[in-house]
């Protein structure tokens, strides 16, 4: 049995997982084996996810304290896995919806990302959030674009006026 102090050494411990995570998952892992807990946490360790255990009551105390995760409450029931996430919010639910795929578990329950709640019926849309990286080789390419289409642009114009001159020319050679 845990003594007082160790359960708020937990309880500090995932405060300090909740305040360094943009993001937490929320699962199931109810009739999952040692082997499959350590093979999903394999799996997220490839996206740079942290999934741990924690009783329930420990992790409401942690949210408790630092505030804004009222929404997932509810969910703090059962037998919960967490996975903590900093950047890349869709790594956990790519994870976990490949594992589902293949294992039928653990169950999605719920995520909070960056201050937005997602429900259970939301995992396909968590998997399909652009990385971050993702996000910003859009607004790059968004960026360069308009310059690419002007140079290929004045090119093109610069080709039309030269062989416009060209032929103007030839004409007046005539």
């Amino acid at each position: 049995m845990p003594t007082l102090s160790d359960k708020k050494a937990i309880v500090e411990e995932i405060t300090e997982e909740l305040k360094s995570s943009g993001g937490i998952y929320i699962t199931n892992y109810k009739g999952m084996s040692v082997g499959d807990m350590a093979d999903l946490r394999t799996e997220f360790r490839k996206g740079d996810v942290r999934y741990k255990v924690y009783k329930n009551t420990m992790v409401k105390r942690a949210m408790e304290a630092i505030g804004g995760y009222d929404e997932l409450y509810p969910f703090l029931s059962e037998q919960n896995g967490f996975a903590f996430v900093e950047e890349e919010f869709a790594a956990p639910a790519k994870a976990l919806k490949q594992y589902i795929k293949e294992k039928n578990k653990p169950e999605f329950k719920a995520a909070l990302i960056d201050g937005d709640f997602y429900g259970e019926n939301q995992l396909e849309t968590l998997a399909a959030m652009k990385s971050k990286n993702e996000v910003i080789g859009d607004i790059v390419g968004l960026l360069l674009s308009p310059v690419s289409n002007i140079v290929s642009g004045l090119q093109a114009q610069g080709e039309t006026i030269a062989g416009a001159v060209k032929t103007i020319a030839e004409k007046g050679d005539e």
